[in-house]
């Protein structure tokens, strides 16, 4: 925990009252976590929005941004510890924007996180709350933690960049900036990855590769990719570059494989273009493997580099057990997953279910989804590739159930439409953005053809302001 600053609790007789200007120090009490994972605190009648904070803590502010009724700060010291500060597992946790709740003690983040929810479900969904005045509002459960606090990710995407001695550098960007802190480990990745990081950068230096500047569009390695399978250990590295032509790539490969038991793959992804996305649309294998072989819930899963799959594996299973448990399946149901990815929910459920079907935008994860489901030997399932919105009309069976576990900006309106119109009994959302989700409730809640009975939290991203949750639906 830290110490207290030798600082008064009120400010000098003497001094002049402080003023709500750009540059000012002021004295703010943290009430509050924001979803940007920011502390809240209020002066006099203005929001404050101070990173690298923690509720409970009384803190000296200097103010970087001012607006009339809130304003940014950064800390300029504690005046009093909240008892919720704790030490950060990782020593730039106050620079890199990886990970904004280190300091934050692992109570009080499961709590933010689930005022978080209550937040959006009540202010965007318009959706009352289950409390001691409203009985037969929306129960909203205590978030389920996760096993892990550290080293619970299984993937790890690095930008690289170039020191001022033009050293290789891998890490993640300061908050709400393109500045590289670098890392040679990283305390919420699987730790099995770490002895990787240091090294792979090492050898991209000795290998001469040009590093991309994306100022001036130029040099060719973007990302450094490290994929791990929690229960198997296997590993895939991947390079993104705007270039496959990396002068002795397929020696270096060679080298890895033979460096690292575990790496099941090393690969190269294409991304040339001018973007914020990571991945481009051609991978290809210089060694190994083209996929790692991952088991969840029982099941064997292929994996790739880009395939989406769940960070925290633990969670996840924990999670889908949670959804099985609450559906209570009897084996006569036909079951709709849409948004289905590679069929990381869609598998395990098809074993319970009579009939399985799979809707997914990209073709790629529907093969993928296909390849796991022969794999594991499932037959009563079906993908289709598309547009969700467009195949939900067409479908020629009605769903009992559906579910859906969309990207972070939601369901599209005909997706609403489309289960508005088919009605099936019951609906689970599957969400890791509580905005978007709220705000798609409440489309789904205002023609009075569903009522959420329940939300469940889940914490699949410990030390950040992100979090998953389950809801609930019936017709």
């Amino acid at each position: 925990m830290s110490a207290p600053i030798d600082s008064p609790s009120v400010w000098p007789a003497e001094a002049p009252e402080p003023q709500w200007q750009q540059g000012e120090t002021l004295k703010i009490e943290i009430t509050d976590l924001s979803n940007s994972g920011d502390g809240v605190g209020r002066w006099k009648d203005r929001v404050v929005f101070v990173p690298n904070t923690v509720p409970g803590d009384i803190m000296r502010v200097k103010m970087t941004k001012i607006k009339p009724t809130h304003g940014f700060g950064i800390p300029a010291g504690i005046i009093k510890p909240s008892p919720d500060r704790v030490r950060p597992a990782c020593i730039v946790a106050d620079k890199c924007g990886g990970c904004q709740w280190q300091p934050v003690s692992y109570q009080q983040q499961l709590a933010s996180k689930r005022d978080l929810v209550i937040d959006a479900l009540t202010r965007i969904g318009k959706l009352t709350v289950c409390n001691q005045e409203n009985p037969s509002g929306v129960q909203v459960d205590d978030v389920m933690p996760s096993e892990e606090q550290l080293g619970y990710r299984n993937k790890a995407t690095y930008p690289l960049g170039l020191s001022q001695i033009k050293a290789v550098q891998a890490g993640y960007y300061r908050k709400g900036s393109h500045r590289l802190v670098n890392l040679n480990q990283c305390p919420v990745q699987d730790n099995r990855l770490d002895p990787m990081l240091a090294e792979i950068k090492q050898d991209i230096q000795a290998r001469e590769w040009k590093i991309y500047n994306e100022k001036f569009h130029k040099g060719h390695l973007k990302h450094l990719s490290l994929r791990i399978g929690r229960r198997t250990g296997q590993v895939l590295l991947t390079l993104i570059s705007r270039s496959v032509k990396l002068k002795g790539i397929h020696e270096q490969a060679e080298q890895w494989m033979a460096r690292y038991p575990n790496l099941a793959g090393v690969l190269v992804n294409l991304n040339w273009k001018k973007t914020n996305a990571i991945f481009g649309p051609d991978t290809y294998c210089i060694a190994g493997a083209s996929y790692l072989e991952e088991q969840f819930a029982g099941l064997t899963f292929h994996i790739q580099p880009s395939t989406f799959f769940q960070v925290n594996t633990a969670q996840a299973e924990k999670l889908l057990t949670h959804i099985q448990s609450e559906l209570t399946l009897t084996g006569t149901e036909t079951l709709l997953d849409a948004y289905c990815g590679v069929g990381t929910f869609t598998l395990p459920l098809a074993n319970q279910v009579r009939r399985c079907i799979g809707l997914e935008a990209f073709m790629s994860s529907v093969t993928q989804a296909e390849e796991n489901a022969a794999l594991n030997n499932i037959e009563n399932v079906t993908f289709k590739a598309g547009d969700v919105g467009e195949l939900l009309p067409e479908l020629a069976v009605k769903p009992d159930i559906v579910l859906m576990d969309p990207p972070r900006r939601g369901c599209e309106p005909a997706v609403l439409n489309a289960l508005i119109e088919m009605k099936p009994k019951r609906i689970v959302y599957v969400s890791c953005n509580p905005a978007t989700l709220a705000r798609d409730l409440r489309e789904l809640c205002e023609t009075g053809k569903y009522q959420v009975r329940r939300v469940q939290p889940a914490d699949f991203f410990p030390q950040t302001a992100h979090v998953e949750c389950a809801a609930f639906l019936v017709a």
